[in-house]
């Protein structure tokens, strides 16, 4: 999910109760929820080392007690202080593990296991934005403020913002449980039809609007092509209406390709690979690899020459 996502969720967790817990609670847990993501830090090394960063080791379940009490040590020293250490670092876990759930119900996924497993782990719920998720999320934040001004003007105390806090929190999981009803139907839908005088190999669906929890990106697998469908859950499935993408044969082109680091990245981090082949210009003879996952536009390609040898690679957003 995205960062306002992981700052918003720790706020509510603070605002639910956990600011008994720690003086600095608030703070605490909006840095936890967001450390994980610290490995933008690659970014710095290019675009291919960031890809294969991301989500990796941070996100790990084996590292993120060490993610915790970092943003202990962090917050220590800018108060100058690590009183109450443990328990800081217990409501740090828990802003970490928020990260890592919020993540792990998107399409992109999370690899838990690192260093021990790349296996990737997804639930394909929800967009990296989600506007439902956002606005729950702005009114457990603001809605504390707008009651103390109605309340100074009525003479009431004010409320402490847990009420909201927790309904944000609860709506999320609620939600959440609905996106995963909704998946199941466009799963079973798309399992349920026949494409070309066949079933699908597998079929996949991913969350196609940050807005209508009703739009799905709808995908199926056969053994010579794939097929792409803008699907709304609310309105008849059409089997025909897909757009038809034809897979490219496997050959000498493609497995020169698959030896180039960009490439060989790409294939540990796709679900869905998808292949094209293509001719260039120049030099004569010569073809482009493209190799494609069907859930997010990027693209690893090679360029070979007419004796399959590699003349360049590249990774790309």
């Amino acid at each position: 999910m995205d960062n306002l996502t992981h700052t918003l969720t720790g706020l509510a967790l603070s605002r639910a109760g956990l600011n008994r817990w720690h003086p600095q609670a608030a703070i605490l847990l909006m840095l936890s929820a967001n450390a994980p993501d610290s490995d933008i830090v690659a970014a710095s090394r290019g675009s291919l080392s960031y890809f294969e960063a991301h989500r990796g080791i941070t996100h790990s379940v084996a590292m993120a007690p060490v993610m915790a009490l970092l943003c202990v040590l962090a917050v220590g020293a800018f108060s100058r202080s690590l009183r109450g250490w443990k328990t800081a670092w217990g409501l740090c876990l828990i802003g970490v593990a928020s990260h890592l759930l919020l993540d792990w119900t998107n399409a992109y996924g999370i690899r838990f296991l690192v260093p021990f497993s790349g296996r990737w782990f997804e639930l394909d719920l929800n967009s990296l934005i989600d506007l439902w998720i956002w606005g729950v999320l702005l009114l457990a934040w603001v809605g504390p403020w707008l009651a103390r001004l109605v309340s100074s003007e009525m003479g009431a105390p004010a409320g402490s913002g847990r009420a909201l806090a927790l309904f944000a929190l609860s709506f999320v999981v609620v939600y959440d449980f609905g996106r995963w009803l909704a998946h199941q139907r466009a799963i079973e839908t798309l399992n349920s039809r026949v494409y070309q005088g066949g079933p699908p190999l597998r079929a996949a669906a991913f969350p196609a609007s940050a807005v209508n929890p009703f739009q799905w990106s709808g995908w199926i697998e056969r053994p010579e092509f794939v097929m792409h469908f803008s699907m709304n859950l609310r309105d008849d499935f059409d089997p025909t209406a897909g757009t038809t993408i034809y897979k490219a044969e496997p050959g000498p082109a493609i497995e020169a390709a698959r030896q180039t680091t960009p490439v060989e990245a790409f294939l540990k981090f796709s679900q869905y690979p998808l292949w094209r082949v293509m001719p260039v210009a120049e030099p004569e003879g010569a073809r482009r690899v493209e190799l494609h996952d069907w859930r997010f536009p990027f693209t690893a390609s090679a360029t070979v020459d007419s004796l399959n040898r590699v003349l360049s690679s590249s990774f790309h957003y």
